[in-house]
């Protein structure tokens, strides 16, 4: 039950978000047990995004969730390099101006009940 949310302060067409998806799916099984199966995928473009003070450059923050509490250092690490790379590939925002943010947790709730 992953879910990898992606804010950018540039426009994100159908195209760039199915990319982005297909990147984001391969990404997803460096963390154990996870799979694009289950993986969801909001995006929100043309958001103001100030980095540094700055908003005159693109900018993303992506949100990364993922059902479980015992996720390995590496796994976060790798899925950072795989988002960043895909970021800059599909939508040209420099690693250097996107913050992940993750969160593993054992409450989730999906199809009417709790996991």
């Amino acid at each position: 039950m992953p879910v990898i949310h992606t804010h950018a302060s540039t426009n994100i067409s159908k195209e760039q978000r199915e990319a982005l998806k297909t990147a984001y799916g391969k990404a997803i099984t460096a963390v154990p047990g996870k799979s694009e199966g289950w993986l969801m995928c909001p995006f929100e473009d043309n958001m103001p995004i100030y980095f540094g003070g700055d908003d005159g450059k693109p900018a993303a923050y992506v949100e990364v969730n993922v059902f479980g509490s015992d996720v390995p250092r590496a796994s976060w690490e790798e899925l950072t390099r795989q988002i960043d790379a895909a970021l800059e590939d599909v939508l040209g925002i420099p690693s250097n101006r996107v913050y992940i943010r993750y969160t593993a947790t054992t409450d989730w709730g999906w199809s009417g009940r709790n996991f």
